[in-house]
């Protein structure tokens, strides 16, 4: 029998907030019958209406998609015809049928609306003062009420972190409560004295001016009769950065930070859904009350001030007095549309303890957490009231244990990045850990503190680094038997957990930038550990929002920084526009967002267009960025080639979207740039090589045969089969040294080739080898996290732009094809090999899907067994397996 096990909606981490007529579901199944099958499916949509305390799920049916039959589980399409209703719970189930038409039905899922055809709070908060809401031209505001936002933007019109809060009775507890709240820069919320959730940082950093996310929170267990209370805390983030006196990245050359507003602002609706079907709205106004907070600093790059002594011990929670805080102001807030924050929220996860401590000198205790990471401290100290603690972190240390920054460009960073905590003086351990922003660090170091107890000093009692994150589900993870390899893997983890939070950084650290490059590079290595596809959705929105009237997608969404030159413009860049629905098309099985972009894609490619040379030759971008630490190569191969490929995935879409004149234009407009390609950079009359290979254009007319060329062309599709071998010889001629000549962009191509090769031992040897461009030269001088170039010292240690060497692939109908003959004893994860001369393949097939098991070429005996199957002989040179989990003994 079949079992549905998990399933959702496209592109939405959380449901509580659905702002979208159109909705896709997906699911996977799982069976103990190696033969079972979905042949057939049916999903129903369902109301729920309170009635008599009873939740009426079967009355009405708004959409039901009738039985289908297909063995799709994913990119199913709900689209009712009336649209739906606003702040609305909804349940769906799933109904599959196997080869004997058995049916199974699904455990029901929960989905609430907000306003799916509304994006604006009204314009109440910035005209109650001199114009009355029931003038005539905001009658159309409230004529349709019950589908609009209702809530004001409000705070105390200034720009430091603030406490709001809200008191209301309640005479009975509400079926359903859901909260929808939003707070810029970032946002705590709470209900009666306790966190509403464990996310931080809410909401997603966007372009403000162009889109501002909301949190929906399920509030129906947290409310009581009687008083209830509903906080909120505000600091800057990027909204409206405040540098105060320390480090502060996103300035220009005249000292300046463009602001997307200069009010910190809080809005929210909470609503309470009774079992008489009443609906009553609590919303943000001047009802709520709001003051300073303690926290007299919030800079995003790891710099907060917090004086406890000015604590309001229990604002959040009920009978506090607040008697002294001001009423809220209604604010205009920002100019962007309201969306729900439909990617993982940021979270906690795991806790680094220190694994030495010390004392360099007195006043000054250093930890070192062991582990690299991006983080949020957290101090537990005890001292007089008013002492004064200064917290420093950093990825790297002097020997004293003290932090350090070794780009001596940087060198700011290791004396203006600081947080400073002022004690109440309590009697009993203080705790402190940072609200509204994070780093990227190793090593804390305390000033003002000591370990002794009998000093005059606060004695610290712990320190230790708390892991922040995407919310993402986390996937995959792999062991071998060789330390290195384990030490390198572990390095890629983190690295790339460290860099994934509402959006993919750059770096935890230094920049906190939305750099591009990285979500299409590191896709499809990063998606093997964690899901991304609901991340991936909220990063193509924000890449909408960033580009530009004329076309370009910079290189950077949000752009937080305005760059120039090539640093703003360049395909291998802005083609994440394009690339992203391809991947989420290739990886999930989703084209949800194809429809959104196709348009935005159009005109990304109309401007790409103005740019080429030589009828047809990208070569004005960043080219191989990384190699020889920041310099561009081979720019005309790898931007044309990419410009080739953006152009194959409109042609893609074209056809998705049943355009197939417009899929015509897109596959002539490929087939012109391919020829060109091959005009300009394509040899074959070299008298010094018998065989074909590509050049750069680096340094005409001298030719070069560099293996990324070879690699770029190989993997792109871009070689005429009469020259693929020719290709594939060239690339071997300049990697056979086993030594490692690539940046960034060109390092996944290299791998990729070098996997179609079946050559894992020149992988290992280049990642291996003493000097750098070296993986292993990092781990062997202590790194744990890659570093931002080849280099011993950088001033970033935790960016992910060079961890392609972790790509695998596979989906729907997918081949398992380990090296037999590698130096590895066991590799646990995926799979195990050579042991003793025996090789035992352990593999799971997930439901749904089939593998091709590629056999060794000379095997004296292959014997496979499935889970609850008895050992059989295989032979021949692959086998086909159906889902389960089969061993497979090799002799």
């Amino acid at each position: 029998m079949l079992q549905v096990v998990r399933c959702g909606i496209h592109g939405f981490h959380e449901t509580l907030g659905i702002d979208t007529d159109e909705i896709r579901f997906f699911w996977t199944l799982q069976s103990d019958d190696e033969n079972a099958l979905q042949t057939a499916y049916q999903v129903r949509v369902f109301e729920v209406v309170p009635q008599d305390g009873q939740q009426s799920q079967r009355n009405p049916v708004i959409w039901d998609s009738e039985k289908q039959i297909s063995n799709a589980q994913r990119d199913i399409i709900c689209k009712p015809s009336q649209g739906f209703k606003s702040t609305q719970e909804y349940v769906w189930c799933i109904t599959v049928f196997d080869q004997h038409d058995t049916a199974t039905t699904s455990i029901e899922n929960m989905f609430f609306t907000a306003y799916p055809r509304s994006q604006l709070l009204p314009p109440l908060s910035m005209n109650r003062t001199y114009m009355a809401h029931t003038a005539l031209i905001f009658r159309t505001w409230f004529e349709d009420i019950e589908n609009k936002w209702k809530a004001w933007w409000i705070g105390d019109g200034g720009d430091k972190p603030i406490y709001l809060r809200r008191s209301f009775k309640l005479d009975r507890v509400p079926f359903r409560a859901i909260a929808f709240v939003s707070g810029l820069g970032h946002h705590n919320f709470s209900v009666n004295g306790k966190p509403a959730s464990d996310h931080v940082l809410d909401p997603g950093w966007t372009n403000y001016h162009r889109a501002v996310q909301f949190v929906a929170h399920d509030l129906t267990s947290s409310l009581r009769v009687g008083e209830n209370v509903l906080g909120a805390h505000i600091g800057n983030g990027f909204y409206a950065g405040d540098q105060g006196d320390r480090f502060f990245w996103p300035k220009y050359e005249d000292n300046t930070y463009v602001r997307y507003g200069n009010e910190l602002c809080f809005f929210a609706e909470l609503h309470l859904i009774y079992e008489d079907g009443t609906h009553d709205v609590v919303i943000s106004d001047s009802r709520w009350k709001v003051r300073k907070s303690a926290t007299t600093l919030a800079n995003i790059y790891a710099s907060e001030t917090h004086d406890r002594r000015v604590f309001p011990v229990g604002w959040d929670a009920p009978d506090f007095d607040e008697s002294d805080w001001a009423s809220a102001k209604g604010l205009t807030g920002p100019r962007g549309f309201l969306k729900y924050q439909s990617q993982p929220p940021v979270i906690r996860r795991e806790t680094f303890h220190p694994i030495s401590t010390s004392s360099p000198r007195p006043g000054v205790v250093c930890f070192d957490l062991g582990q690299n990471a991006s983080t949020m401290v957290k101090i537990v100290v005890e001292g007089q009231a008013g002492s004064e603690i200064t917290i420093r972190y950093g990825e790297t240390a002097y020997e004293d244990g003290t932090i350090k920054m070794p780009d001596p460009l940087f060198k700011e960073f290791e004396t203006k990045v600081y947080s400073t905590f002022f004690l109440a003086g309590t009697g009993s351990p203080e705790v402190w850990e940072p609200e509204f922003s994070f780093t990227s660090a190793r090593y804390i170091q305390i000033d003002g503190v000591s370990l002794e107890v009998n000093s005059n000093l606060p004695i610290i009692h712990s320190a230790v680094g708390q892991h922040v994150s995407s919310a993402s589900r986390r996937l995959g993870s792999m062991t071998t038997d060789k330390e290195d390899v384990n030490a390198l893997l572990s390095a890629l983890k983190w690295t790339f957990a460290s860099n994934l939070f509402s959006y993919h950084t750059d770096c935890p650290q230094i920049e906190k930038f939305g750099w591009l490059e990285v979500t299409h590079l590191l896709a499809p290595a990063t998606q093997y550990m964690v899901d991304m596809e609901s991340l991936y959705t909220k990063i193509l929105l924000d890449i909408l929002d960033a580009q530009e009237p004329n076309g370009l997608v910079p290189t950077m969404a949000p752009e937080i920084r305005y760059m120039c030159g090539p640093l703003h413009d360049t395909i291998t860049w802005g083609c994440a526009l394009i690339f992203i629905p391809d991947i989420l098309r290739k990886y999930y099985g989703s084209t949800h967002t194809i429809p959104r972009m196709y348009r935005a894609g159009e005109r990304y490619m109309q401007y790409i267009k103005t740019k080429e040379r030589k009828g047809g030759l990208i070569e004005h971008g960043l080219g191989d960025w990384g190699r020889g630490i920041a310099h561009g190569n081979a720019q005309a191969n790898i931007e044309t080639a990419v410009y080739h490929e953006c152009l194959k995935c409109m042609e893609r879409f074209a056809q998705i979207l049943d355009l197939p004149n417009e899929a015509v234009r897109w596959g002539n407009e490929a087939a012109r740039i391919y020829e060109v390609y091959n005009k300009h950079l394509l040899v074959t009359d070299d008298p010094n090589h018998p065989f074909a290979y590509y050049t750069s254009l680096d340094n005409p007319p001298a030719r070069d045969r560099d293996a990324v060329c070879q690699a770029v062309a190989l993997q792109f599709n871009m070689v005429p089969d009469i020259y693929k071998a020719d290709v594939t010889h060239a690339f071997l001629d300049d990697v056979s040294d086993g030594r490692l000549r690539s940046g960034e962009i060109g390092l996944r191509y290299l791998f990729l080739t070098l996997h179609d090769i079946n050559r894992p031992d020149l992988v290992l040897q280049m990642a291996r080898q003493e000097e750098h461009p070296s993986y292993m030269r990092f781990l062997r001088r202590g790194e744990t996290t890659l570093l931002e170039f080849w280099q011993d010292e950088c001033r970033s240690k935790c960016h992910d732009m060079l961890g392609s060497i972790l790509e695998w692939d596979g989906w729907r109908d997918f081949v398992v094809s380990p090296p037999y003959e590698n130096e590895f004893g066991a590799v646990r994860g995926t799979f195990e090999c050579p042991e003793d001369g025996v090789v035992r393949l352990e593999l799971v097939i997930p439901m749904s899907t089939e593998a091709r098991v590629m056999l060794p070429l000379g095997a004296k005996s292959v014997r496979l067994s499935r889970e609850g199957g008895e050992m059989r002989e295989v032979e021949g040179e692959s086998v086909r397996l159906r889902h389960g989990r089969y061993v497979i003994h090799i002799v």
